[in-house]
């Protein structure tokens, strides 16, 4: 079984739903592996524990939030 793995900060139910169904449906698509054989995992990490150039994504979001 191929197993799709997606790591992020945390996610709304909606938007967790929509990514397994595209990332299954492109790999399916790319493959040609059957869906019903396609394995997808979703691991959530807290925002103040993944950082890009040196600020978490919580600050991040702080300052973009701030922005507008």
């Amino acid at each position: 079984m191929p197993i799709i793995s997606f790591e992020s900060a945390p996610l709304s139910d909606s938007v967790r739903a929509q990514l397994i169904e595209r990332l299954t449906d492109t790999a399916v698509e790319i493959t040609g592996i059957p869906k019903q054989l396609f394995f997808v995992t979703i691991r959530e990490l807290p925002a103040n524990s993944i950082a890009v150039g040196g600020k978490t994504v919580e600050q991040i979001k702080q300052e973009l939030a701030a922005q507008s």
